[in-house]
């Protein structure tokens, strides 16, 4: 499923968590690290525990758990152990294919092998992206400027620039190891244009989501990766060309005057996939 938008909600905040569901994200992380006072942690495993041993929380969303990066066995005992249901962990800071390793064998031994998206927000991390997105837990690389900034010290300016050979290596390296690549935050969550700029412009990178801190974010990302009616067409254009050279034998072919191969079809794929998710999609090359 793809992950568009990735909202985060407090641990210690159980009405929150309950509600997260509804904002119509598709990856919700119950996060007990940032969102969370050092002296609440505790508080807050307890209530991530208990939303999701509920039998009655059953959200489509992915659900994952976003655990502190220097008590995980703590966060697991008290979340795996105690009968809690989720479909991955996000990892901060991770900065070592090594780290990322001996996750996915805390999670073996928590009986909770499920995927882990490693969050690149370190200068080590970015310098070992590619190694950490090859991590054989990792499913998404996430990347997250701020915490970056802050480990460069480097100033934050509104274009990105301080920021952004880290920004694009970190979806190199997801495209390279193919999974996926989730773009970092935007802080202002009152600035909804400012918002969807620069989701768009994520995507044009290569990402595949943005992560969200407030639900008023959902729309607003989910709306940016909804491909719009030009994509659409020329998609379903280059799939039904794509299916007529198949039956002829043909692996390149045109379409409206340009050549299309493999390159271009994997890209009408992913139109087609977002356009389904957002329910633009009403073609009939389903495969």
């Amino acid at each position: 499923m793809p992950r568009r938008s990735v909202m985060f909600s407090p641990g210690d905040r159980p009405e929150l968590l309950r509600k997260a569901p509804a904002t119509g994200a598709d990856t919700i992380v119950f996060d007990l690290e940032d969102a969370v006072a050092p002296g609440r942690k505790a508080e807050a495993r307890a209530a991530v525990r208990d939303v999701l041993s509920d039998p009655d929380f059953d959200p489509e969303a992915e659900v994952c758990v976003r655990v502190t990066g220097t008590e995980t066995y703590r966060d697991l005992e008290v979340v795996a152990d105690g009968g809690a249901d989720f479909d991955a962990v996000m990892f901060p800071k991770a900065e070592s294919a090594d780290a990322v390793e001996h996750l996915g064998d805390q999670l073996r031994e928590h009986d909770r092998p499920v995927p882990v998206i490693a969050l690149i927000e370190t200068a080590r991390g970015v310098l070992g992206a590619e190694a950490i997105a090859d991590a054989r837990p990792t499913d998404a690389v996430a990347f997250g400027a701020e915490d970056l900034s802050a480990d460069l010290g480097a100033t934050r300016t509104d274009e990105g620039t301080e920021v952004l050979y880290a920004r694009e290596k970190a979806v190199a390296a997801a495209a390279a190891a193919g999974v996926d690549a989730i773009d970092t935050v935007y802080t202002d969550f009152g600035d909804e244009p400012g918002l969807a700029e620069e989701t768009r412009f994520a995507a044009t990178l290569g990402y595949d989501g943005k992560m969200a801190i407030h639900p008023s974010q959902v729309p607003v990302i989910n709306e940016a990766f909804t491909p719009e009616g030009d994509e659409i067409s020329w998609a379903k254009s280059v799939l039904a060309a794509r299916d007529a050279a198949a039956a002829d034998d043909r692996g390149v072919f045109e379409v409206d005057g340009e050549m299309v191969d493999a390159p271009l079809i994997a890209q009408a794929e992913r139109v087609r996939e977002y356009a389904r998710l957002a329910g633009v999609w009403d073609g009939q090359q389903d495969e």
